[in-house]
């Protein structure tokens, strides 16, 4: 069983920052690829970044220049800091990782942007 537990979200005026952590533990091996989804209220989930261990980098194109995702192989963790939120980017962020263990999903961490 893996088990991944975020941190970090809460609500944020427009313009402000905020960094969201990831840290997996449990029957988990071989950790590939880490990253970060999002689900807006009434919108499908979707993706904001991931990372793997040689440390290719994706980046949706609505936040590339805004957040940086990082990890910790040794500490199984993944950070995402996001700088300069909008209102749009308001939403449930889900930790994913994909090891040999298979997919797995965070529970969400609710990220607010004030205007």
């Amino acid at each position: 069983q893996v088990q991944l537990v975020e941190s970090g979200g809460g609500l944020v005026q427009a313009g402000g920052s905020l960094r969201l952590s990831c840290a997996a533990s449990g029957s988990i091996f071989s950790i590939n690829l880490m990253g970060w989804y999002r689900q807006a209220p009434g919108k499908q989930r979707e993706f904001v970044a991931t990372i793997i261990p040689g440390g290719s980098i994706n980046y949706a194109d609505s936040v590339k220049g805004r957040f940086t995702i990082s990890r910790d192989n040794a500490k199984k963790t993944v950070d995402l800091q996001m700088n300069s939120l909008t209102p749009e980017d308001t939403a449930v962020y889900y930790c994913y990782v994909a090891s040999r263990s298979g997919p797995s999903w965070g529970q969400g961490t609710q990220v607010t942007v004030s205007s």
